[in-house]
């Protein structure tokens, strides 16, 4: 008999960052993550970086491979999030 194991490294909570997917014990988000590897960051540097265990930001970097339109949509939410803030900071 097969037995599915799964990896229960990413997790979402209505109460932590409004329930997106974030890495288990922290606020950080898988979407954060995948933007700074997306800018070149490895995952070694990541894991240092973000005091996290290779595991968890393979275990992020796997959850954006299996759900890429949605963490690609938050990224760009989050990207244009931050170019209105900074036109409103530069008035």
């Amino acid at each position: 008999m097969e037995q599915v194991l799964s990896i229960d490294t990413i997790v979402s909570n209505p109460e932590i960052r409004s329930g997106r997917p974030v890495i288990k014990g922290t606020g950080l988000t898988v979407s954060t993550l995948v933007a700074y590897h997306a800018n070149g960051m490895p995952p070694e540097e990541l894991a240092e970086q973000f005091e996290l265990s290779l595991g968890e930001v393979y275990a992020a970097l796997a959850y954006y491979h299996m759900h890429k339109d949605e963490i690609e949509a938050e990224i760009e939410e989050n990207d244009q999030g931050a170019e209105e803030l900074r036109k409103r900071l530069t008035r």
